[in-house]
């Protein structure tokens, strides 16, 4: 408010009010949509580096009491604040950018409908006077910035859907998953697993096998799980007494990781091969 009065000294100086200030200032809350392991996790922390804020994840999976979210009223015994109120007392910051985990996993039963309480929370023409049961308290959340996941769009209630831009997430072609595993996927799993950079490298057609014959996702999770396993051996190679440096092509990585659990090339095959033969989906 001190910044906006001396931005617009006059046009605050003729009456205008702190509440029609924060309704202007108030942002879209933004819905990443997508598959398991596409990023929308890391996009989140990305935004908040990018814009100097602290970061913190609250997962909303299975969350099934409406006193979760709003907190326990001090008349009863155990009783502690909601998560909102806990998350901000974690992050230690009053304008944080909190990211709502799984928005499409919350519960509903005899105890109330945690999304209903999400309403007061990311609305932001209420959340300036979030109250919580444990504070009984007006607490200003309006300028935290809200950004939540889900896997799935149809399990979010309508009102709660109408106030969130959705971002819709798609999953990685082929090349894409090529093109992170070199930047990130593999230089981590090195650096996690005790490798030197000099002790191993993977070619560009050992990651192409893995995509193809041992992962079938949309995201990356897999993959980096199925590339870290392969660095494992590796160290247990060295842990063995190997000094020699270590270039995994396809026929190593074939080995490290086994019988491949997919027939990618044989089911495109199959599929092609014959005049006439049309995929089809029965149901």
């Amino acid at each position: 408010v001190r910044k906006l009065r001396l931005e617009r000294g006059s046009d605050f100086a003729q009456g205008e009010s702190t509440d029609q200030i924060r309704r202007e200032r108030a942002g879209a809350i933004l819905c990443f949509v997508g598959p398991p392991g596409v990023g929308k996790t890391s996009l989140g922390s990305s935004i908040a580096r990018a814009m100097g804020r602290k970061f913190i994840r609250m997962s909303l999976g299975g969350v099934r009491d409406e006193a979760e979210i709003r907190g326990f009223r001090r008349t009863y015994i155990g009783a502690m604040p909601g998560r909102m109120i806990q998350t901000i007392r974690r992050v230690e910051s009053h304008n944080p950018i909190i990211m709502l985990d799984e928005v499409d996993k919350l519960g509903r039963d005899f105890r109330g409908d945690p999304a209903s309480a999400l309403l007061e929370v990311l609305d932001p023409e209420q959340n300036s006077e979030f109250r919580d049961h444990y504070l009984d308290v007006a607490f200003d959340l309006s300028e935290v910035i809200f950004i939540t996941t889900a896997n799935e769009l149809d399990p979010i209630p309508g009102p709660l859907r109408d106030r969130m831009e959705i971002i819709q997430l798609s999953g990685y072609t082929e090349q894409e998953k090529i093109a992170i595993a070199q930047q990130y996927l593999v230089p981590r799993q090195i650096r996690e697993n005790g490798l030197r950079t000099d002790e191993a490298t993977v070619t560009r057609d050992a990651l192409e096998v893995v995509i193809r014959d041992y992962t079938r996702e949309a995201g990356v999770r897999t993959l980096e799980r199925e590339i870290g396993r392969g660095m494992r051996k590796i160290v247990t190679k060295i842990a063995e007494g190997s000094t020699e440096k270590v270039i995994i092509d396809t026929p190593v990585m074939r080995t490290l990781l086994g019988k491949p659990r997919y027939g990618y090339r044989t089911e495109a095959e199959d599929r092609t091969d014959r005049p006439g033969v049309a995929t089809g989906l029965a149901w």
